[in-house]
């Protein structure tokens, strides 16, 4: 398995979207499936799941990820990739343990948002590109209303039940960073460590107990 770059990790979270939907007249399919992804994504409060990173270039990492709507996420990869993602108290903290190196943005301000928000609302400041449907798939493909150009962001579930399994985002310069989720689990209940932002320094693997 070859390693990812930085640059890589970051675009899972840099692309600069906002939670919300807008779409100009939609087919009546399009309005259900629609409505059906924010009612799920409303209903979803906790998954923990490992995870499969495609970069650009063909490499690839893996770790563990927890998901705790609203608002938290961690991405905790596998040695020997040394980095750490955390998403809470509205701000997503990226930390290189190799380089002892920590960047902090707003929350709102990354594709994060849009499955952590809130409220997620499928309408507003984000516009639908395209509804794709494949046997037992639905994908949705979205980016920052007025600021295509900044790149996409497409979500894929598993229809019947829906339920998440991956996301790609696009970035400007048109090179695709995808993230794939296999062994789910819903419903579970985290150790809130596991979001704090403010101290990057749990080893690789170190996972507080839940």
């Amino acid at each position: 398995m070859r390693l990812m770059n930085r640059r890589s990790i970051l675009a899972i979270a840099l692309l600069p979207l906002l939670p919300g939907l807008a779409m100009a007249a939609p087919a009546a399919q399009d309005q259900a499936d629609l409505a059906r992804i924010e009612r799920y994504l409303l209903g979803l409060r906790t998954l923990r799941a490992r995870f499969l990173q495609i970069a650009p270039n063909g490499d690839t990492s893996q770790g563990n990820a927890w998901i705790e709507r609203p608002g938290r996420l961690r991405f905790d990869y596998d040695p020997p990739a040394p980095f750490l993602l955390i998403a809470g108290y509205g701000g997503v903290m990226f930390h290189d343990r190799k380089l002892q190196q920590t960047s902090n943005f707003p929350l709102s301000q990354t594709p994060l948002g849009i499955l952590l928000s809130e409220q997620p609302k499928l309408s507003g400041d984000v516009t639908v590109e395209a509804i794709d449907r494949q046997p037992g798939l639905i994908q949705v493909t979205l980016h920052r209303t007025g600021h295509q150009g900044d790149g996409s962001l497409t979500l894929t579930f598993a229809d019947s039940p829906l339920e998440l399994r991956q996301w790609s985002v696009i970035d400007p310069q048109r090179l695709e960073t995808r993230v794939s989720l296999f062994d789910i689990h819903l419903g579970e209940k985290f150790n809130p460590k596991l979001f704090d932002i403010t101290d990057p320094k749990i080893q690789p693997g170190g996972t507080p107990g839940r």
